[in-house]
C-alpha cells in the first residue's frame, strides 16, 4: 500500500480508488469491526462509513483516501500536530499520490483542516467543510474542551462525546496543540483569500453541550451558519443546513453523500 512520509517521520498509508478529478478524504477505507463496530453502531455511527463515502464517489472522482484522525492516535504528535504541519501532511498525500490539483472533504476537526489547507496552498479545486462553520468557529470552547480531555486522559467513559477512557495523555495533548495554535486565528480576516469553490454544511441541531468534567462548554457548530448564512454566502459559501440533525447524523454517508456527489462535481465542471 503506498504511504506519504509526514512531518514527523511518520509513514501515513493511503488508498486510491477511482477515475476522475482528485478528491482528498481523510477517513478510514477499512470498516471498524468487532465490539468497536457496535460501540459506533450505538451511537448512531456507520462503522463502514469511510468505504460507503468512498463507494458513493469513486465513480466519478479519483478518490485518495487516508485516516489521518486513525494515524495520529496511534502515532501521536502532542507537540507538533500545529495547523501549518497538518497541511504539510495533506500536502505530502497528494504529492505521494501524483495529486497536483485537488478538492477536499474534511467534518468536524478534519473540516477546519481543510480551510487552513485553503489557506495554505493553490493547489485546491474545491473544499467541502462539514460539522465546523468557516466563520465564527468555535476555537476558544474547543481549546476549553480539549485541556480537559486532557486532564481527564485515561478517566472512566462518562457517556460524554469526548470519553477518555483508553486515551493518553499524548493523544489528548496534540489538540491542545492544535486548538492553542488557532486562538489568533481570525477566520472573518482571512475570506477574502479563499479562491476555491467552496461548500460549508452541518445538522441544523449540532450544537455539542459538555458537561462540568468539560467546564460546561457549549460547542456551537451550526448556530454560524444559521445566524451568519447570508454574510457567508456574500463571501462566496455554499450553504447547506441539514434539518433536525446533530453532529453524529450529519456525517453520515447516507446524509453527506447527496451533497458532496452533486456539488463536488458541479464544482469540477464550472
Amino acid at each position: 500500500m503506498p504511504g506519504a512520509t509526514l512531518h514527523d517521520g511518520s509513514t501515513l498509508e493511503f488508498e486510491v480508488f477511482g477515475e476522475g478529478p482528485a478528491l482528498l478524504l481523510p477517513v478510514n477505507p477499512r470498516p471498524v469491526e468487532g465490539e468497536r463496530a457496535e460501540l459506533l453502531r450505538a451511537y448512531g455511527n456507520d462503522p463502514a462509513l469511510g468505504k460507503h463515502l468512498i463507494e458513493g464517489l469513486q465513480e466519478r472522482l479519483r478518490v485518495i483516501a487516508f485516516d489521518y484522525e486513525g494515524h495520529v492516535l496511534r502515532e501521536p504528535k502532542p507537540d507538533t500536530l500545529t495547523p501549518e504541519n497538518i497541511v504539510k501532511d495533506v500536502l505530502a498525500v497528494a504529492q505521494a499520490a501524483g495529486a497536483s490539483r485537488f478538492a477536499y472533504y474534511g467534518y468536524s476537526w478534519l473540516g477546519l483542516v481543510g480551510l487552513q489547507l485553503a489557506l495554505r496552498t493553490d493547489r485546491l479545486s474545491a473544499l467541502v467543510m462539514g460539522g465546523f462553520p468557516p466563520l465564527g468557529g468555535p476555537y476558544r470552547e474547543m481549546l476549553r474542551v480539549t485541556l480537559a480531555a486532557h486532564e481527564n486522559a485515561g478517566r472512566q467513559a462518562n457517556g460524554d462525546e469526548w470519553s477518555t477512557e483508553g486515551i493518553s495523555k499524548e493523544q489528548t495533548k496534540q489538540f491542545v496543540t492544535l486548538y492553542t495554535a488557532l486562538q489568533s486565528f481570525d477566520d472573518s480576516a482571512i475570506q477574502s483569500r479563499l479562491r476555491c469553490s467552496r461548500l460549508c454544511f452541518a445538522g441544523s441541531r449540532d450544537e455539542i453541550r459538555y458537561g462540568k468534567e468539560w467546564g460546561d462548554v457549549l460547542v456551537s457548530l451550526a448556530g454560524p451558519l444559521l445566524q451568519r448564512r447570508s454574510e457567508l454566502e456574500a463571501l462566496g459559501w455554499e450553504v447547506r443546513l441539514l434539518d433536525g440533525l446533530d453532529h453524529t447524523a450529519a456525517m453520515q454517508p447516507g446524509n453527506v453523500l447527496p451533497i458532496l456527489r452533486s456539488w463536488l462535481l458541479e464544482a469540477h465542471s464550472s
